[in-house]
């Protein structure tokens, strides 16, 4: 079955996006080359290039990559696996999109942002493994958790994570009797941090974080409202760094 340009047009978006706004493209153009199964020198005969300039751009010894160069990177890059029979872009095409109504909101940072400004922004508090030293995440989701547990599939759980597992997976509507800690646990995918929002996680949630030793947090915020709006405030936050935009700083943290 054909891949719809529709679908190839918004996975390059995603990929280019993704490369522009990291704060180290070269590793992040890595990442996606890897991804996609493509050898150094297979993605320079595509673009027409010396191994050495992909190899020179993901180590950091080149400067950042431009517009243009990352246009014909991800052509390339969607060119070769269209070739060998669009597998890859079947696969990922799919996390390009909400994998069904359990998610509320989804985004990647722009930058990393530290755990502790993430706890300040939602008011959240450690439940268990505080200890594990987790300092930064790169996205988040926010995941109705009886919706994700009555109709997510296992590979639907892994939508979830977006275009990486270094992000927070934030869980909502949690239900007596049906710890959302039992997705994370069963799932080889693992988030950096979890967090249970307006319900004070179990002791049988607190014990399969230790099992898995995930960073558990609940958030003390009254609403799912307040809830994204303060995340995507962060998101905002984040994006003025990443363009070097003045930022009054998040106060410290008390741990």
């Amino acid at each position: 079955m054909a891949v719809s340009p529709s679908v190839r047009e918004v996975l390059a978006r995603r990929i280019a996006g993704e490369i522009i706004l990291s704060s180290k493209p070269g590793a992040t153009m890595r990442k996606w080359r890897e991804l996609f199964a493509v050898s150094q020198v297979t993605l320079s005969d595509k673009m027409l290039l010396s191994p050495s300039v992909i190899s020179d751009y993901e180590s950091g010894r080149r400067k950042n990559p431009g517009t243009k160069f990352v246009r014909r990177f991800v052509w390339a890059l969607l060119k070769i696996d269209e070739e060998r029979g669009s597998r890859f872009i079947r696969e990922f095409a799919v996390l390009t999109s909400s994998p069904s109504m359990a998610v509320v909101d989804l985004r990647e940072f722009p930058i990393p942002v530290r755990v502790e400004y993430l706890c300040k922004a939602i008011k959240g508090e450690f439940a268990a493994c505080s200890s594990l030293h987790v300092k930064e995440v790169c996205g988040y989701t926010v995941v109705d958790s009886r919706k994700a547990i009555e109709t997510l599939s296992g590979f639907e759980y892994a939508q979830l994570f977006g275009a990486t597992t270094e992000r927070a997976l934030i869980f909502t509507n949690i239900g007596d009797g049906n710890t959302p800690m039992m997705l994370v646990r069963m799932s080889s995918l693992k988030p950096k941090v979890v967090v249970f929002h307006a319900v004070r996680p179990d002791d049988y949630s607190i014990r399969l974080a230790e099992y898995d030793r995930i960073p558990l947090i609940y958030s003390a915020l009254p609403s799912v409202e307040q809830l994204v709006k303060s995340l995507r405030k962060l998101y905002r936050i984040a994006l003025r760094r990443k363009l070097g935009k003045p930022v009054r700083p998040p106060p410290k943290v008390s741990t």
